[in-house]
């Protein structure tokens, strides 16, 4: 684990901002990153980002051919996809920034086609990067004293907001290049960290290291844990919240386009199983089909990389949607009764069938592959495959692993006669566990 101070950070961003402009990159320029986690990481996102040369941050577990695909898409004027070479980024000389970033990272999130599709914000105007910066300190009370601990993978956007948040603030971060819950637990009693964003998986991981254990470490130094990235069922949430001190265990609802909602411990003690009210400078509404709409701040805008058919479709004036159905009570409380058409989150991960399914098909001999999620007790929910064509399924998991990144490939693979498909031709993957007759599955071991 790395410890990473915000003068420290500071000296390591300009320096990197010097040698990305000595590279030639420029305002409105992307940079490719796909590395590990790591402080240098953070600084170098940081520095390319208060120059306006916008990090695309890529999943380093990704494959070669599936990394290429999102670079060529991307075109970028750098890639690094070498701990060594971005460190060597800090060999440059340094520069002077400006106090607010004046973009926000590229990341790419997929839909129901399977084709992944990039987040651009573009480049903010000073008054725009000063009032995001300004927005996530409001709500989320970032100061000089907090120490803010990441766990959770850089290449989703959460984790990288909370911790620049935490050093633009003057604070700490403490650095895990994975979670691992005895390493977490270690960073708890070394560090005394007072922030910190998990997903629902990390803290079902990190109770039962306590249950092992036989004891909880003191936890008294937080002031807030933040999750979110999956629905959080009620055992395991009333299970944290009695862990941690009592009201810092808050909850949000957003996605890689952008943030809708925020929800006190309070609040959710008072109405159960909502997400929270509309973050402030948001206003969030519910059309008749009970698709879910987020008005946003212009700093707070997006279109999807060169795609003007999709954002089109994701915008009605000055709010947009990314497909979640839900409905808003009179209250304000946001409840959300379905995730956007078939994506399964697991581990806080989101997986996308089309994609995993369109990996399978070419396995010979394969006739039909249909991916859908089953209750799992560690993963939330457990990415499982039904397969037609009488087929060597041990033979295809490992086909897949050759043309998936591990956390895409299922973890059960199951031969079927037939699957279930709707009036129209569509498979119903919805209920397609049910309609196989498959229990939920355990823990995964």
């Amino acid at each position: 684990m790395q410890r990473l101070t915000a003068t420290d950070s500071e000296g390591l961003q300009r320096r990197a901002a010097g040698s990305l402009a000595a590279h030639g990159l420029q305002t409105g320029d992307r940079v490719v990153l796909a590395v590990p986690p790591s402080a240098n990481l953070l600084s170098v996102v940081l520095g390319a980002l208060r120059t306006g040369v916008v990090p695309v941050l890529l999943n380093p577990s990704l494959l070669a051919h599936e990394r290429a695909l999102l670079i060529d898409d991307s075109e970028p004027a750098m890639v690094v996809e070498d701990a060594r070479v971005m460190e060597e980024l800090f060999d440059g000389a340094p520069v002077e920034l400006p106090p607010a970033p004046l973009a926000r990272p590229m990341h790419y999130t997929s839909g129901t086609t399977g084709r992944p599709k990039g987040v651009w914000s573009g480049v903010l105007d000073d008054t725009q990067a000063e009032e995001l910066v300004r927005e996530e300190a409001v709500l989320w009370g970032f100061r000089e004293d907090d120490v803010h601990l990441v766990c959770a993978p850089m290449h989703h956007s959460a984790p990288v907001r909370f911790a620049a948040g935490t050093l633009l603030a003057g604070g700490e971060v403490i650095v895990l290049p994975r979670f691992e819950a005895a390493a977490v637990a270690e960073a708890i009693v070394r560090h005394r960290p007072t922030t910190t964003f998990m997903a629902p998986a990390h803290l079902q991981r990190l109770l039962a290291a306590f249950d092992q254990l036989g004891s909880v470490p003191d936890l008294s130094s937080f002031r807030l844990l933040a999750h979110a990235g999956s629905p959080c069922p009620e055992l395991l949430k009333h299970r944290v919240m009695a862990a941690f001190p009592t009201g810092s265990v808050w909850e949000f609802y957003g996605s890689t386009e952008g943030q809708f909602t925020a929800c006190s411990p309070e609040d959710w003690a008072g109405n159960r199983g909502t997400v929270g009210r509309a973050r402030p400078g948001r206003v969030m509404t519910a059309d008749a089909d009970g698709i879910l709409w987020c008005e946003t701040p212009p700093h707070a805008r997006f279109s999807y990389w060169r795609d003007a058919e999709r954002t089109a479709a994701a915008w009605r004036g000055n709010a947009f949607s990314v497909g979640d159905i839900g409905r808003i009570d009179d209250e304000g409380f946001v409840h959300l009764d379905g995730r956007r058409d078939d994506l399964i989150i697991t581990g806080g991960v989101n997986v996308y069938p089309v994609e995993v399914e369109q990996a399978l098909a070419g396995f010979p001999g394969v006739m039909q592959v249909a991916v859908f999620g089953v209750p799992d007790d560690r993963w939330g929910m457990r990415l499982c495959a039904a397969v037609t064509g009488g087929v060597d399924l041990e033979a295809l998991a490992a086909y897949g692993r050759t043309r998936l990144a591990a956390y895409k490939c299922p973890k059960d693979l199951i031969a079927v006669p037939v699957i279930p498909h709707t009036e129209n031709g569509k498979v119903r993957r919805s209920t397609l566990a049910a309609d196989l007759g498959l229990e939920a599955s355990g823990p995964a071991t």
